[in-house]
């Protein structure tokens, strides 16, 4: 695998913003051309950490189709999971990911992921912002207060990265674990939140692992490690906080007890990439189709396969759910079997119930 870092930004022309010029995949073209020759096993991943619309040329656009990466971070699923983890609201989540990226791609695929080495930038565009009703630069803002844990009633704790003062715009930084709540709820000693914060890693953990493409999860995520602040003591470091989120990998705690939120998290995480391998559904030859329960906490979407739809199902909020079971058979539920949990599924008055944070991927 050859990871090529930031190439949005490789080729400069002056009066543009120098970003994903045309020369940019012309070069991209030419490298996997002669990788293809000099050593064909070899995949481009490429770090293009750009809007929707743009990002799908870094697959290859038009006289490019197929031929110039093989792989490309899913920046924008991983932006939409943290914002409707913050909202409690899929609306936009569901408008982006079913009106900007193909079910399928050609020769290509995602790389899944929610965490990683770098900060987290808001690519929510205006335009999509304003399709749900609210504005661009307002929900960045919220975005940016609630994962730093200055809004009022955040559940995380996370840092500031790169503040611009023209635009208002500011990134953030921190692990997954204090992202999602586990730092301010053992903080606390609320064992309620403790629990909730597992949950709101398992559901991302779910949720790259059925969505299509090969998931990727981040040193320490995988035993919810959470922030480190030694950075600060650390004169070349103190300046950057993405170093927050860099720690040493703590192998004490791969081995921790069951019953601690490591434990869960890994044990967790251990089943659901088990489960992965044991669900043909899942491969990533079948297309991803957007859909939309009705239900604004709930995201949905279809494995599309010849032998039946996988409908894979996630709560983004912290009470529970309902979706009809008559909605679930007309996207090709029949077995009424839960592939994540390899058992039978039941509904109560017609409907089925996802408790808080749940997930289901459903045959």
């Amino acid at each position: 695998m050859l990871r090529l870092d930031a190439v949005a930004f490789m080729w400069k022309r002056m009066g543009t913003r120098c970003q994903s010029e045309p020369e940019v995949h012309m070069i991209l073209r030419a490298l996997r051309a002669v990788t293809r020759v000099v050593a064909a096993s070899v995949l481009h991943l490429e770090e293009a950490i750009v809007g929707p619309a743009e990002m799908l040329s870094y697959f290859g656009r038009g006289e490019h189709d197929g031929t110039i990466g093989n792989l490309a971070y899913h920046n924008n699923l991983m932006v939409q999971y943290w914002s409707a983890l913050a909202t409690r609201d899929t609306r936009l989540m569901t408008h982006v990911m079913g009106t900007h990226f193909p079910e399928l791609l050609t020769n290509a695929t995602f790389a899944t992921y929610i965490r990683c080495h770098d900060d987290i930038g808001w690519a929510i565009t205006d335009e999509d912002a304003a399709a749900v009703g609210v504005t661009g630069y307002g929900h960045r803002a919220f975005l940016s207060d609630f994962y730093e844990g200055v809004f009022d009633g955040s559940f995380a704790r996370g840092a500031l990265f790169q503040v611009n003062e023209e635009t208002g715009d500011k990134r953030i930084s921190g692990s997954f674990a204090s992202l999602a709540g586990l730092e301010r709820a053992l903080a606390e000693d609320n064992d309620t939140r403790v629990d909730l914060a597992v949950d709101r890693i398992l559901l991302g953990h779910a949720l790259i692992a059925s969505y299509g493409g090969i998931p990727l999860i981040y040193m320490g995520d995988e035993i919810a490690m959470m922030n480190d602040y030694s950075y600060l003591d650390v004169p070349e470091h103190a300046h950057d906080s993405r170093w927050i989120h860099r720690p040493h990998m703590d192998w004490d705690a791969v081995q921790a007890d069951a019953g601690t939120p490591a434990g869960k998290v890994l044990a967790g995480t251990r089943h659901i990439m088990a489960r992965r391998k044991a669900t043909p559904a899942l491969h990533g030859g079948f297309p991803t189709r957007i859909r939309d329960t009705g239900n604004t906490a709930l995201f949905a979407f279809q494995r599309i396969t010849p032998t039946g739809n996988l409908v894979c199902l996630f709560n983004f909020t912290e009470t529970a759910q309902q979706v009809p079971l008559q909605w679930l058979r007309d996207q090709g539920v029949v077995l009424m079997h839960d592939a994540l949990t390899d058992s039978a599924i039941t509904g109560t008055n017609d409907t089925l119930v996802l408790s808080p944070y749940g997930r289901y991927w459903l045959a």
